[in-house]
């Protein structure tokens, strides 16, 4: 009875039935009562979303994967600090972490949750090293900026690794066909699972690592227990009549992966590839429109608000500026309000989805363990005739094994010169992925859009490439290009919410708000409890200027998924624009608290002290940012700003250079520097950036209005008067009409420069 109820549970599992795997485990556990059938049926509540179930069932428990499973439930629901207990408990210090690759993966995230960057890396890189595929480890690592290089850690040693790993699983289908006739379950210990570690080949010369269950590839078919994935996760228990002294562990069960994608609504069964098709045309070399600056003619604000083109998003002139010259006190903020530019982007890490047990196809590595010397006593008809097909499908070809045929993972056969050539493709790829994200990661965009171009049409060709690319334009301040990968992107899978919460902020950047409307609304028809589709909604009110709607739409991404850090940041820019400065420092301080390498979070507090007058706070958080991307345009030329306010002028014109080398089209640094060589009376230099910087911006006001003041201090008022009168041709807003107006008034006053200009 005891196999029937088990069979019953392990094919619900395998066809995503949750409900009824969970009712035949419970009669499981009634009728045999047993810690390895309460760990079956916590796996059971785990994938059916119900964490907070399987954490009462397993709470206490001592066996490793009990403890594994207890680390996950308490993961779900926030118990950080009890998961971590689970997985290192204080009365057995020197205990190995449970489940190998994958547990030291969920204690990385759990120390990388609680502050504690040093310990997160180490079992990150730890995690690595047992498993040399487990890409969610090397992404956590690139996301915490402590990543090696992919050719290092996807190298040739990984590659052995995995050869060794089809080697030993072949030597075990030689020993599981010797042994098939006589036996019905094949000892654990006859699978060879002690392979060196790939991070130990080089250093370690015969040291092995022990392999644990959660990270064999190569699993094994017999005496009916078929080595199932049920996504990624639970595979099928041996079947025997009566619990072993020693209980059988389910494998393994990786913790769940952070990405934004993440369904809510259980496992995806299926993922389809983009294969064959042409690569995308989003990096041709097709000459890219000149930037067309938002709101060009329009006077933001003269008054020391200039080139605000809207709330927190502005890449180019965007924002607000700082103090003028010579001015101490003056405001920073643009159509009164200040936001940091969402050309900042969205934290990698910050999206993670806890709402389901759904983990990432592959990130699981299982294997079964067998009880040594339990036998089946009987069968029932269907495992019968599963353990002859597998008996006679291993007995047919003894010769090919001889001749040094393999048995892979689910039953194929290959040679092994296919082995070693398909372990040596597959490194080969991570490691181009692998660099790519991580020079991402690090904000070398170009760099990392460089070295995804190396991958092969159809890898290049998929939602995951595509988004990145994407984000890497966007990075870069490409708006036009971003947009065509992830339409691209969402071309080919529809389904997927990677980075499409960046995707909106490109579109919001564009001013596409139709599409960006329309984007909204797939996203939250396709999920509407993922996080992504409330931050496009979000977006989408905000470009109407309907800050208080988007705010909410951001707390409901952020309600979602508490560890989102980019919807933080966003409920910040909001809090600015609606000038709630307290909340929006709370807003930005939660997502550092998520993520310290968010810099937008940065930015955004450097921002609210520049507005606040706070120069040297302002100072401070803007350098920051600065260390984290030092690549961007925009942080250096507001880090120039804030260096300028607090009298270190040669300091933020040093600043200023930088920034007008790392992204040419980009007026602000320009301007900003026309406007420190104002303040040093360096009239001529002032006047020649400004001539050039028309080249850019021919329509912007403020520059002419600049050009104006710094003519009538050279007391060449005629040209002053014919820039002030250019300046209000461009059809500024009423109050910069005014302030223009009362600078010609003053046109003759001798020595009197206006500071807010």
């Amino acid at each position: 009875m005891e196999t029937i109820l088990n069979d019953c549970v392990q094919n619900s599992l395998r066809h995503f039935l949750y409900h009824n795997a969970i009712f035949m485990c419970e009669r499981l556990c009634a009728e045999f009562p047993s810690e390895t059938n309460s760990q079956l049926l916590a796996a059971c509540y785990l994938q059916g979303n119900q964490a907070y179930s399987a954490y009462h069932i397993l709470k206490g428990t001592q066996q490793a994967q009990s403890r594994y499973l207890f680390a996950i439930s308490c993961f779900q629901m926030n118990l950080l600090s009890e998961a971590e207990t689970a997985l290192c408990p204080a009365s057995e210090p020197s205990s190995e972490v449970p489940n190998g690759a994958a547990g030291h993966y969920l204690l990385g995230l759990i120390y990388r949750y609680t502050d504690r960057i040093r310990s997160a890396v180490n079992h990150f890189n730890q995690a690595l090293s047992i498993d040399p595929l487990f890409w969610a480890a090397y992404e956590e690592l690139c996301i915490l900026g402590a990543a090696e290089e992919g050719t290092a850690v996807f190298g040739e040693a990984a590659s052995l690794y995995v050869q060794k790993q089809y080697s030993a699983n072949g030597l075990a289908s030689q020993s599981m066909l010797a042994s098939t006739e006589n036996k019905n379950l094949v000892p654990a210990k006859n699978l060879n699972l002690h392979d060196p570690s790939p991070r130990q080949v080089k250093s370690m010369h015969g040291t092995t690592l022990k392999d644990n269950s959660a990270n064999y590839h190569g699993t094994t078919l017999s005496g009916g227990a078929s080595s199932n994935f049920v996504n990624g996760g639970f595979a099928n228990m041996s079947f025997c009549s009566t619990p072993s002294p020693m209980a059988a562990q389910i494998s393994a069960v990786a913790p769940p992966p952070i990405y934004r994608n993440m369904q809510g609504n259980g496992p995806n069964p299926s993922l389809l590839g983009a294969d064959g098709s042409p690569r995308s045309t989003i990096n041709s070399t097709m000459p890219a429109p000149r930037r067309k600056f938002v709101d060009e003619g329009k006077l933001r604000k003269i008054s020391g608000k200039l080139f605000d083109s809207g709330p927190r998003r502005s890449t180019r002139l965007a924002g607000e500026l700082g103090p003028s010259t010579g001015s101490n006190a003056t405001s920073v903020t643009g159509n009164g309000t200040s936001h940091s530019s969402r050309y900042l982007g969205g934290s990698k890490l910050s999206s993670v989805s806890f709402r389901s047990v759904t983990f990432r196809k592959g990130q699981a590595r299982t294997s079964e363990n067998f009880d040594e010397g339990v036998q089946h006593e009987s069968y029932d008809d269907s495992h019968q005739s599963m353990t002859s097909t597998t008996t006679s499908s291993l007995a047919c070809d003894t010769k090919s094994l001889e001749e040094g045929i393999l048995m892979a993972t689910g039953g194929a056969i290959m040679s092994e010169s296919q082995a070693i050539t398909g372990a040596s493709e597959l490194v080969t790829l991570l490691a181009i992925l692998g660099e790519g994200y991580r020079l991402s990661c690090m904000y070398s965009c170009q760099d990392a859009l460089d070295v995804y171009l190396k991958l092969p049409h159809k890898h290049y060709n998929t939602g995951w490439v595509l988004s990145q690319v994407g984000k890497a334009h966007f990075e870069l301040v490409e708006y036009l290009e971003a947009d065509r990968a992830f339409s691209q992107a969402r071309l080919i899978s529809p389904y997927s919410l990677e980075e499409m919460d960046i995707y909106s902020t490109v579109l919001y950047h564009l001013k596409e708000d139709m599409k960006l409307s329309y984007l909204a609304q797939e996203l939250v028809s396709t999920d509407r409890l993922a996080p992504q589709s409330w931050v496009a909604m979000g977006n989408c009110y905000s470009l109407q200027k309907d800050h208080e709607t988007a705010l909410k739409n951001f707390q409901r991404a952020v309600q979602l998924n508490p560890r989102f850090a980019y919807a933080h940041t966003l409920c910040g820019h909001e809090y600015v624009a609606l000038e709630d400065f307290e909340n929006g420092i709370k807003s930005y301080q939660s997502a550092l608290r998520i993520d310290e390498r968010h810099y937008n979070a940065w930015y955004g507090l450097g921002m609210i002290y520049l507005r606040q007058e706070k120069f040297e706070f302002a100072e401070h958080h803007f350098r920051k940012a600065f260390i984290i991307n030092s690549r961007s345009s925009v942080i250096m030329s507001y880090l120039g700003t804030a260096l300028h306010t607090l009298k270190r002028s040669v300091e933020g014109l040093v600043m200023m250079e930088k920034a007008i080398l790392a992204d040419r089209k980009n007026p602000l640094p320009m301007y900003q520097k026309a406007n420190i060589l104002a303040s040093m009376e360096n009239f001529d230099g002032a006047l020649e950036v400004l001539e050039e910087l028309k080249d850019y911006a021919p329509r912007e006001s403020s520059v002419y209005a600049l050009m104006g003041k710094i003519y009538k201090r050279c007391k060449m008022h005629d040209k002053a008067m014919l820039h002030f009168g250019l300046a209000l041709d461009l059809k500024p807003s009423a109050t910069d009409v005014a302030t223009i107006k009362a600078a010609i008034e003053k046109l003759h006053v001798p020595d009197e420069l206006d500071d807010t200009l």
